[in-house]
């Protein structure tokens, strides 16, 4: 992949740990020029353990000023972006009928924060004529809607909508010069999931999402569809086909928590 060649610039949000630093770090090692950003102060420390390549910057995504700014800082340091990773996000935990400040947040970063990144990097990509890649970070909640965490899934399901339409803007204007993808992550131990210092044992290591993504990429997948030691794909499949047959068969919202579904949906995920 062109995009990824050694001297290019890579840009990653929420890069202070988790998956973001999985990412930068493989970006740094394979001789890219990298820009970590994150709201925390502990990017800093990051950039400079992964050398003189790497920079770390302190950004809230949810201000597009910031990052319309971080996108010019960016160019003058290290010149023109070939990957953007679009990857912060906070949880929050908010229901339908939560306060609106948590609301606010949790769309503001994860799902303003991912158009905030694309508008103010793509649009160079496109003008400087090379080879680029945009990955934005979306979430197998946004696809299958677990209830309880409602405010999380619109975001993700957003993020996914955005990607969707980016990969095809980009496919009118660029032709396949430059591509979207959208990382669905499993259950990934970062400091977003973790309940301890121990990785559980059904949870990838963030490392692992790092070299399914780039693997991925390098197949061409849209969708980067992520196991883990727990969860396998054909579960996967089968858990948003069902979602997805609430709409075709106008079953209950949610009809895999819908108690007169249970028996049903146990039996299609043995079938």
């Amino acid at each position: 992949m062109e995009a990824l060649a050694a001297g290019n610039t890579a840009v990653v949000t929420g890069a202070a740990g988790g998956i973001g630093l999985a990412v930068a770090t493989k970006l740094v090692a394979s001789g890219m020029r990298v820009g970590l950003v994150d709201c925390a102060d502990a990017v800093l420390q990051r950039a400079a353990e992964l050398g003189e390549n790497a920079a770390g910057f302190v950004v809230d995504v949810s201000d597009r000023s910031a990052v319309e700014t971080l996108a010019g800082e960016v160019r003058s340091r290290f010149g023109p972006v070939s990957f953007l990773m679009n990857n912060a996000a906070i949880d929050g935990g908010a229901d339908t009928l939560s306060g609106p400040a948590i609301w606010d947040r949790v769309i503001g970063v994860n799902l303003m924060g991912v158009l905030h990144g694309v508008q103010a990097f793509v649009p160079a990509m496109i003008a400087d004529g090379r080879p680029g890649i945009i990955v934005n970070t979306g979430s197998k909640q946004g696809i299958t809607q677990p209830p309880g965490n409602t405010a999380y899934n619109v975001s993700k399901s957003g993020v996914k909508a955005l990607t969707e339409g980016l990969a095809h803007t980009l496919l009118e204007t660029t032709g396949e010069r430059i591509t979207a993808h959208l990382l669905i992550p499993g259950f990934t131990f970062t400091g977003m999931t973790r309940t301890s210092n121990t990785k559980p044992d059904a949870a990838w290591a963030p490392g692992q999402v790092a070299d399914f993504l780039f693997e991925r990429m390098a197949a061409g997948d849209f969708s980067i569809l992520c196991p883990d030691n727990d969860v396998t794909r054909p579960t996967d499949e089968k858990r948003m086909a069902w979602t997805m047959g609430d709409v075709i068969e106008n079953r209950p919202a949610l009809s895999r928590w819908h108690p007169r579904y249970k028996d049903a949906f146990a039996a299609f995920m043995k079938d």
